[in-house]
């Protein structure tokens, strides 16, 4: 089942979208806090954004540029400000769609329905894992935080999967290597030792530090 975030500060809009889109077999969701977009949207980790132009504390375009900065997820903006420039600046910002208010319920079902269908016809993974305010992307083999993205290697990417999928509790050194030899690659104990040094160097360049922390003789955790 896919999951759309809707970013709608009128409640009878949202409330008639949840119910007809629900209809047709999506999970909804609607953003709670218009301050912190971003967090809610790593939280539920939509499969597709509906978004407002006219919102409280940022506009749909601020939010729009910084959803792109962390995902490819698609992004419809439903609006009554449909002339040619807000939409030309919702395309130039990322978004896959601009739907004019006051729309047919029925054509915004079938052109979610279109864009989910042509974004994810090929399994494309886009989910999201995030701690701290950094965001890992294996989707698109990325790290982001501070509005900032680095890319990751492969096994940097299958070291920080592991680490975000038990934050909060050591992983020892065996478990990741583990996880490294599912790759036709040989990795030794030196090895995984680089690659974490590299994941940090590449933090550091986001502004973050002592994000990944060494438990003697156990292991990593963030």
């Amino acid at each position: 089942m896919y999951k759309i975030l809707v970013v709608e500060d009128d409640e009878t809009i949202v409330q008639i979208v949840k119910r007809h889109l629900q209809s047709w077999g999506y999970e909804v969701f609607q953003v709670e806090d218009f301050a912190h977009v971003i967090q809610e949207f790593v939280q539920k980790d939509p499969q597709l954004v509906l978004l407002d132009l006219k919102l409280p504390f940022y506009n749909g375009f601020h939010w729009c540029e910084e959803i792109r900065k962390i995902s490819q997820v698609p992004v419809l903006f439903l609006s009554s400000a449909a002339d040619n420039m807000n939409m030309v600046m919702a395309m130039s910002r990322g978004a896959d769609d601009f739907i004019a208010k006051p729309f047919d319920l029925d054509v915004l079902a079938a052109k979610v329905q279109a864009v989910l269908r042509r974004t994810y016809a090929f399994g494309q993974n886009s989910s999201l894992l995030e701690h701290n305010g950094v965001v890992l992307n294996p989707g698109n083999g990325t790290i982001s935080a501070n509005g900032q993205q680095a890319d990751l290697t492969k096994n940097e990417l299958k070291i920080l999967q592991i680490l975000f999928e038990h934050q909060g509790r050591v992983v020892s050194r065996d478990a990741i290597m583990t996880k490294l030899w599912e790759s036709d690659s040989f990795v030794d104990d030196n090895t995984l030792t680089v690659n974490i040094t590299r994941i940090r160097r590449k933090l550091e360049s986001l502004g973050i530090r002592d994000f990944i922390v060494t438990k003697k003789g156990l292991g990593y955790m963030v």
